[in-house]
């Protein structure tokens, strides 16, 4: 699968976007993008998945390098499987972690290693 994938993109131009698996598969959709400000690189992407309407869905903060956008079908794409998506460390969107906590990034780090 080939990937063409603009260098410099808004980050409004990609939250909302699918994120699928390598197969195809959807597995949600990106929600935000959180900046490290202190190295001013993009840190995390947060995506969504499950629920309905916004009810009952679950947030994950996925690496941002765990991510590759793929210009062509306007998407992005993360090699996980549904089920470990589901499995993965979460927060729904009233109790968002601190992005800072060393044992956040290392859980979180260490999950999409």
């Amino acid at each position: 699968m080939t990937h063409s994938a603009p260098q410099f993109l808004s980050a409004s131009t990609l939250t909302g976007d699918i994120v699928k698996t390598p197969q195809g598969d959807a597995l949600g959709d990106l929600k935000d993008i959180m900046i490290d400000t202190l190295s001013g690189k993009v840190a995390y992407g947060v995506l969504s998945f499950g629920g309905v309407l916004g009810m009952g869905e679950k947030l994950f903060a996925v690496p941002w390098n765990a991510l590759t956008v793929d210009g062509a079908n306007k998407s992005l794409v993360l090699n996980a499987s549904k089920d470990r998506l589901s499995n993965a460390p979460g927060f729904d969107k009233d109790h968002w972690p601190n992005f800072a906590d060393p044992a956040f990034i290392e859980e979180v780090r260490g999950y999409y290693a």
